[in-house]
């Protein structure tokens, strides 16, 4: 293993959330014998994509987005149009995605930006931020230093022996931190999120976490900056946990009924 290592520190808060996940997992793995029904899964893909997109100040209403999906023409800006197609061609890849592979993460901006911006499917070429509105909440490492960035993410990844719910919550926020694309990091990074749990447990492929992370948004960036000026981001897997944990709370199986 490199000798790269995101800082980070275990809390009591963290290991409690991910005893609390782990058990509504085991819950829902029970009701449900390991699979959310077909109807349940498209719902949850849909939210998944209307929340996410939504967060990156995409206009469309749920209705508007599950009339998309279902082939029926509506009036709207046509590049949000294609924002909500690119976004559901790319989570149908899910699947056949490698998380450990850097050339998978390429090919996932490539379908999601299509024809959104110049530089689908490849890193950044200048210099960006995250911003809340019009304050810059974080400004990415220089361009040159984003490929050996993401591969030292990624080997740290596939070497580390943290909990999934931990290393996973570790990478989206060091995604963000190297923010390694002129745009569409947001949703690349939530759903690569979405991706690395979904190799622990599949429910994760089709739990509607971004739902969540919207109804928490200024949560979401204020853990960000956090743990960008403590240098240490426990404060965002804080935060990512105790979205994953309200989620799962909130899923409702046959079995429960």
């Amino acid at each position: 293993m490199g000798e790269y290592k995101p800082p980070f520190h275990m809390t009591d808060r963290i290991t409690n959330l991910v005893a609390a996940i782990s058990e509504q997992v085991g819950r829902i793995t029970v009701l449900s014998h390991g699979k959310l029904n077909p109807h349940l899964r498209k719902e949850n893909r849909i939210r998944t994509i209307h929340s996410s997109l939504a967060i990156e100040q995409n206009s469309l209403s749920l209705e508007q987005v599950t009339a998309i999906l279902d082939g029926k023409r509506i009036l709207g800006n046509p590049n949000e149009i294609r924002e909500v197609k690119n976004a559901y061609e790319t989570y149908e890849l899910m699947l056949s995605l490698d998380p450990n592979s850097v050339r998978d993460l390429l090919k996932a901006h490539r379908v999601m930006m299509e024809g959104l911006i110049p530089e689908n499917g490849t890193f950044r070429s200048g210099g960006v931020g995250i911003f809340d509105g019009d304050v810059v909440v974080h400004m990415a490492p220089p361009a040159k230093f984003v490929p050996m960035q993401i591969q030292e993410l990624f080997e740290w990844y596939k070497n580390s022996e943290m909990h999934p719910l931990i290393k996973s919550a570790i990478f989206h926020y060091e995604f963000e931190f190297i923010h390694p694309f002129a745009d569409g990091n947001g949703r690349i990074g939530r759903m690569w999120h979405s991706l690395l749990l979904g190799k622990w447990n599949e429910l994760f492929y089709w739990l509607p976490i971004e739902e969540l992370i919207r109804s928490r948004q200024q949560d979401y960036y204020d853990s960000l900056g956090k743990s960008d000026k403590e240098a240490d981001s426990y404060a965002f897997v804080e935060l990512i946990l105790e979205i994953i944990l309200t989620t799962l709370e909130e899923t409702v199986v046959v079995g429960d009924m």
